[in-house]
């Protein structure tokens, strides 16, 4: 994750074992199967694990992107998947998983989900494992701090000696460690706001429109600031199995046809902020 503001203390298995405990959510579309009833193939040769509709893996909760809103998953990757979902004319459902499994690949080589949107870093070490999508998103790492904690920058972190958090498995705590950082991990950002609402950190390292959203209730406002923006060049994108190249086509396909016909942009406005295409991920980009 792409994996911009941070991810996940926890041990998780990534087996297939661990998706009979997973969460399965509908998440939009309510398109037909155009390969009728029972049928596995959608529009344009697309093979599906489940008949009927678009299965993705994500990991929840991770607002803007994904997170449970009156009972159902939205956000600003869901938004987007639902769109190759409607071209291919099935329904897209959420399947909730541990992170450590976008990275393996494992979900997607079990068959348990077509694809998986998480927010998800473009890296070389992933590539290993998984086909990712044209680029999506372009995004910064924040530092986040307690007001009353005197940082102003992550170098004054280690310099006054103050824990740093970040979620474990992201981009994020890859960061903190390169950086001689020896972050504390949390499960999820819910978990990351938490540690640094009760203490257990004085500033955590985690994605910017994670921390936008955070920065918009008042109560977190008023506690929390950003001190540092870092531009790590970082783009997100989209993944599935190795070798699903019409599944893959189709991705790329919809995120195109969203930045032409203006969608994108809404989608954008609507979840994340103010738009600037001058600083939004290129399709074309690598």
């Amino acid at each position: 994750m792409n994996t911009l503001l941070g991810r996940r203390a926890r041990t998780l298995a990534a087996t297939t074992a661990t998706a009979a405990l997973a969460l399965v959510l509908a998440a939009g579309c309510t398109s037909s199967d155009s390969g009728g009833s029972g049928s596995k193939t959608a529009a344009g040769g697309v093979e599906l694990v489940k008949a009927g509709q678009l299965t993705t893996c994500t990991h929840l909760p991770y607002p803007p992107f994904q997170s449970e809103i009156d009972g159902k998953v939205q956000g600003f990757d869901v938004s987007l998947i639902d769109l190759v979902a409607k071209n291919l004319g099935v329904k897209q459902t959420i399947l909730d998983t541990p992170f450590e499994n976008f990275k393996t690949g494992a979900f997607l080589n079990a068959d348990e989900c077509d694809l998986a949107a998480a927010g998800m870093t473009i890296t070389a070490e992933r590539k290993k494992n998984v086909d990712f999508s044209d680029p999506y998103f372009d995004a910064t790492q924040a530092v986040l701090v307690d007001k009353k904690s005197g940082l102003t920058s992550l170098a004054d972190v280690k310099t006054k000696g103050k824990k740093l958090g970040a979620q474990a498995q992201t981009t994020g705590e890859d960061y903190a460690k390169s950086k001689g950082f020896d972050p504390v991990s949390f499960e999820s950002s819910d978990a990351v706001l938490n540690g640094l609402r009760t203490g257990q950190v004085q500033a955590v390292i985690i994605d910017y429109p994670v921390v936008q959203g955070w920065l918009k209730t008042k109560a977190n406002a008023d506690a929390f600031k950003v001190v540092d923006n870092l531009n790590t060049g970082e783009q997100y994108g989209f993944t599935v199995k190795k070798g699903n190249t019409k599944l893959l086509a189709a991705i790329n396909k919809a995120i195109k046809d969203a930045r032409a016909d203006g969608t994108y942009k809404k989608l954008y406005e609507k979840w994340i902020g103010p738009y600037d295409a001058t600083a939004t991920a290129s399709p074309t980009a690598s």
